[in-house]
């Protein structure tokens, strides 16, 4: 079975860390109200499963074409964590707030969302670096490893954008309030990734 808390606090992390899908989730929930926000929360979600679907069916044929390349992709995803943590500490984000976006019908606003996630490569190529290193190859049944794991990472993002939508004002005066918050957050997602990739890199 794979290790689902250790990925749970991983994903969390990243959920948790300023990016373009819940800045906007907070953005559209200021200006339009929570039910927008929430709509958005579920759209981004949503397109999390497009790239679940590449990551399950290009690993499990990975898999069963080579087991080198199992251990090479591994690796490589340990150094693309650090990488991405590397580059998250370096990071001095300010989020900005926008309480003027034009208001648009929920449905256009969820199937933007869906679309905006589906479209951004760096999604599919963390999904590709990230599922595989939370999958016990021994025990068999990788995708379904692979499937579990990211219905629990999508499940997590939907509960955390919610939240954000839910509370989008508090949350926006509380960024307003202290400037400094998006770099705290991004140290501590830094650190997070970086910690991950070197145990993935060590030995069992």
């Amino acid at each position: 079975m794979p290790e689902i808390w250790l990925f749970l606090i991983a994903a969390m992390t990243l959920t948790l860390a300023p990016g373009p899908d819940n800045i906007y989730v907070l953005t559209r929930g200021i200006a339009q109200g929570r039910k927008a926000g929430l709509v958005s929360a579920l759209g981004f979600s949503s397109g999390l499963i497009f790239h679940t679907m590449l990551a399950v069916l290009g690993f499990a044929a990975l898999i069963k074409a080579s087991p080198l390349a199992y251990s090479l992709l591994r690796y490589a995803g340990a150094g693309y964590l650090v990488y991405i943590g590397i580059r998250t500490l370096r990071s001095h984000s300010v989020i900005h707030l926008q309480g003027n976006v034009a208001p648009m019908k929920l449905s256009r606003i969820y199937w933007q969302s869906v679309i905006a996630n589906i479209l951004n490569p760096k999604v599919t190529l963390f999904f590709i670096a990230f599922l595989p290193q939370f999958v016990n190859a021994s025990a068999g049944h990788i995708p379904a490893q692979m499937l579990l794991l990211a219905a629990v990472f999508i499940l997590q993002a939907l509960a955390i954008f919610s939240m954000v939508a839910l509370f989008s004002g508090m949350v926006g005066a509380f960024f307003q309030r202290r400037k400094s918050a998006a770099t705290i957050m991004n140290r501590l997602a830094g650190t997070a990734f970086i910690g991950l990739g070197i145990r993935i890199a060590l030995p069992q």
